[in-house]
């Protein structure tokens, strides 16, 4: 170079690199000769204006291709040395290796000030995207070697570059004055560069034409070509300069560099990664693409980028182009200084919650991500709004490309290797395939992918195949709900035994419930919602610090804890992880294990879903392996707190709304409020046997009644012991009427009262509670007694008129608990009602008097004479209101008093 050297004893790696806005990097200063005060630095003294006069000459001189008459000296900007401006007059000479195609390329352009460099640079650039000059010629071989040691030669000194230094010299008075600087190559470029942001836009643009020529050729930039000259030579020998080739040649070998290079080069990388154009191979190859889906995208900030991957997926996308971007995406997972998103919408997130993992970092490029998957983990600490929105993206591509996933990718690697080798990447399809294979990874990358699993159980967009599957869905059901917080996942489980949801959303939702249910990780708002409770009452169940999956068996915990859970919305999470249970016995991972065999021996043809495997199992709860039986039972005694947990009792939506709207869930009142309003002549026939069903089983056993169960359970033990075991615990009740004086707890009586005038009510013939009744009801009661099923009769209401006649002691007894009652008044007025009802329905033997809607509600159809007379009825009682109403209103019918008027007449 001609730039004059910085010291006398020739220091010229002393340097400070400054980078990513405030994210530094240093290497080692050689200080040793500036402790020692051996070095004398040149004093700095204000140089002459440029010799504008002879420059024009040589210009001239180079125009008419002879050699310049004297030398000129530049030192436009004064924060860099002076130097003699190369061919006198600051670009390329027009008497040496260039000369012939300066005459073909640019014959009509002035040398000068950078002008003939930059015509036959674009002349290259032509080349390299594949255009040509009208005659197919090229540039010799020795004019691009010219080129190339120009440029490499100008990127030393600010002051070599005319354009450059006059357009920036403001600036770098202001941002780069000398003490600030160390005596390097380019050191003011090196500033600029560094303060790009600051500067104004005349300077700005000329900055990015200086960055844009280094990232074709390295030697643009000085201490990239100081630094990586070797390596190139050595590691790249056969391959072309330009067109970014060297710098891609150099990082697929980061491994063999110098520390050094490596350095520089990941310098290099950070400053070009927010704009497409930075990146010479990637434009190359992407540069239709752009201008295809692109097109109106403003350049910088990485829009360009942004815009390029969002439409990567798409049919018409070029594959070069893909490949190579996707190869840059999962460059830039490794290292959050390689996403100017991430740096610049993170900044100070990064300091306050990753400030660890980012101090952790070399000044080389990191690969595992770590400060990424800090934020990630940690995301709900983020302070700015742009860093999560940044954060969410990054998660999204993770979700759908492992390759994007650092830490999962590098825990996978052989898995992937032996299991899903032929799996191509991107739609999450190599994270599907090790899902499918769980039960074969290794210990570390079964813990990384669950680690994963819970990270995406946030958010729909985080779970690409069912968003995918689910797209008309999500506008149906879902449209207004916000994404995040496993919100629209849970509006999905809502609806996934709706008709209008497709068989691909719905394999996609049951597949992801199931896989919920495994373990409360993985559940996002049950996980959130009940995470003091889970510390508090199943810490022992566990741990989560121990890369060991839960297998459900927290979620029971929770479900066992109901009685000492606190928090509403832990309630609420934990009812809707309960109702999902209800519906598909796979969504309970605890049952799904103990009742494997049980499934495939008794209810194989069953489709799951609505309860229906649920059904089957205890249709043939005699024969269940005791494990399955036992969860089983556990399963149902939950339902009985809430009917609203039981799928059939859909049925009875209308009559909840109507009759039980204000009733609080829980603890069996909803379904209280429906047997208390069974007899109601709207009550729906579906409803009904519902509610019957459910009483039939609550009599049979003790611990589906949650009255009893809750009040009672001191009594059973002590009382009752001896009569759990049989008719399925229905014998407890029994038991418990029997000793009903005996029990020592008030609230158990009235529960036992209620219970007994509920079996009595809903009279059952061979029933375990009122098995002693069934002689004498039959005898007392004839008309009312069951032949076969439930009878909602007044059965009841006859046994108790005709109690004295009760010959068992034991029915008696039962009559006599079931009138202390506290409802039996209401008891008695519904009984009245259903009588009348049960005569009108025999008054119309036609049974069209009274019918049925379609939705199971009682309506009430008169025809023939009957229709006839309502109908005259209803038109006499209209004409006398009217005439009624006319006369009042005109005076005629109003009453009067008489007055006589006395006196002379």
């Amino acid at each position: 170079t001609r730039a004059r050297p910085a010291t006398d004893c020739g220091v010229s790696s002393l340097r400070k690199r400054v980078f990513s806005r405030g994210f530094t990097m240093r290497r080692p200063l050689l200080l040793t000769c500036l402790l020692l005060g051996l070095c004398v630095f040149a004093p700095f003294t204000r140089a002459a204006p440029l010799d504008t006069e002879q420059l024009e000459d040589n210009e001239e001189a180079q125009q008419d291709r002879t050699e310049p008459t004297a030398d000129v000296v530049s030192q436009v900007v004064e924060q860099a040395e002076e130097v003699e401006l190369q061919s006198g007059t600051g670009d390329i000479s027009t008497t040496d290796g260039c000369n012939e195609d300066i005459d073909r390329f640019c014959p009509d352009v002035k040398p000068g000030e950078g002008r003939i460099n930059e015509c036959l640079s674009n002349q290259l650039n032509d080349e390299e995207t594949g255009k040509t000059a009208d005659d197919g010629g090229k540039l010799s071989e020795v004019c691009k070697e010219e080129i190339r040691a120009f440029k490499a030669e100008g990127a030393t000194n600010i002051n070599l570059n005319l354009v450059l230094a006059g357009t920036c010299k403001d600036d770098a008075e202001k941002y780069c004055n000398d003490s600030a600087l160390y005596p390097e190559p380019g050191a003011v470029i090196t500033c600029l560069r560094e303060v790009e942001e600051k500067l104004t836009p005349a300077c700005k643009d000329e900055v990015f034409k200086q960055k844009q020529e280094a990232s074709k050729d390295f030697v643009a930039d000085a201490m990239l070509n100081e630094l990586c000259t070797d390596d190139a030579a050595a590691l790249c020998d056969g391959v072309e300069p330009g067109g970014g080739r060297v710098q891609e040649c150099l990082r697929k070998k980061r491994a063999q560099l110098s520390w050094d290079c490596q350095e520089e080069l990941f310098r290099k990388e950070v400053e070009d990664a927010d704009d497409l154009r930075l990146n010479a191979v990637l434009l190359r190859l992407c540069s239709k693409d752009k201008k295809k889906f692109c097109s109106d995208v403003k350049p910088g900030m990485g829009r360009a980028k942004m815009c390029l991957e969002e439409n990567r997926e798409k049919p018409d996308f070029s594959p070069e182009c893909k490949a190579k971007f996707e190869e840059m995406m999962v460059r830039r997972a490794s290292d959050f200084r390689l996403d100017s998103n991430v740096r610049e919408q993170c900044r100070d997130d990064i300091e306050e919650v990753c400030g660890y993992e980012k101090d952790s970092l070399d000044t080389i490029a990191g690969y595992d991500g770590r400060v990424i998957e800090c934020l990630q983990d940690y995301k709900d600490e983020l302070n700015a709004p742009g860093c999560k929105a940044v954060v969410k993206t990054i998660t999204e591509r993770a979700a759908q490309d492992i390759r994007m996933d650092r830490p999962l990718a590098d825990a996978c690697y052989e898995d992937r290797k032996t299991l899903c080798s032929g799996v191509s990447p991107g739609s999450a399809r190599v994270l599907r395939c090790l899902q499918d294979n769980r039960n074969q990874l290794t210990y570390e990358c079964r813990a990384t992918l669950f680690d994963q699993e819970v990270r995406l159980a946030e958010d729909i967009d985080f779970k690409y195949p069912m968003k995918k599957a689910c797209k008309s869905e999500i506008e149906l059901f879902c449209k207004d709900i916000p994404h995040g917080h496993a919100r629209v996942i849970t509006c999905l489980q809502e609806h996934d035994e709706d008709k209008e949801m497709s068989p691909e959303c719905r394999t996609e939702v049951k597949r992801d419930e199931i896989r919920e249910a495994e373990d409360y990780r993985l559940d996002y708002r049950l996980n959130k919602e009940c995470d003091m409770e889970i510390d508090e009452l199943c810490a022992d169940i566990c741990s989560p610090f121990q890369g060991q999956a839960c297998g459900g068996t927290v979620i029971q915990c929770l479900m066992d804890s109901q009685a000492n859970i606190t928090s509403d919305s832990c309630k609420t999470e934990l009812f809707a992880a309960e109702k999902r249970m209800g519906n598909d016995y796979r969504s309970d991972a605890v049952l799904k294990e103990a009742c494997k065999e049980d499934v495939s021996n008794f209810c194989a043809d069953i489709e799951p879903g609505s309860g229906r495997i649920h059904e089957c199992l205890v249709a043939n709860k005699a024969t269940l392996s005791p494990s399955c039986k036992r969860e089983e039972e556990r399963l149902q005694t939950v339902q009985s707190k809430d009917i609203r947990l039981r799928p059939s009792f859909k049925v009875c939506k209308e009559e909840i709304d109507v009759y039980c709207k204000e009733v609080k869930g829980g603890q069996g009142r909803i379904f209280r409020c429906l047997q208390a309003s069974l007899m109601k002549s709207d009550f729906s026939d579906g409803c009904k046997a519902e509610v019957k069903k459910r009483q039939s089983r609550m009599a049979s056993n003790w611990k589906m009644d949650p009255g009893v169960a809750e009040k009672c359970e001191a009594d059973v033990d002590k009382v009752c012991a001896a009569a759990k075991g049989q008719h399925g615990g229905g014998m407890v009740l029994k038991c418990l009427a029997e000793n009903h004086d005996s029990l020592a707890s008030s609230d158990c009586q009235g529960e036992v009262a209620r219970a007994t005038k509920m079996a009595l009510w809903q009279y059952r013939k061979g029933a375990a509670t009122t098995e002693e009744c069934d002689e004498d009801a039959q005898t007392l009661c004839p008309a009312d007694f069951p032949v076969g099923g439930v009878t909602l009769k007044n059965l009841g209401k006859c046994l108790t008129e005709k109690t004295s006649n009760i010959t068992s002691a034991v029915c008696k007894k039962l009559v006599e608990i079931a009138g202390t009652h506290e409802e039996s008044e209401e008891f008695e007025k519904q009984l009245a009602a259903v009588t009348i009802m049960e005569e009108l329905h025999k008054f119309d033997t036609t049974n069209t008097f009274i019918t049925n809607s379609p939705k199971g509600d009682s309506v009430v159809t008169l025809t023939g004479w009957v229709a006839l007379a309502s109908i005259s009825a209803l038109v006499l009682v209209s004409i006398g209101g009217s005439i009624y109403a006319y006369r009042k209103c005109t005076g005629t019918d109003q009453p009067y008093t008489l007055v006589v008027k006395g006196g002379d007449v």
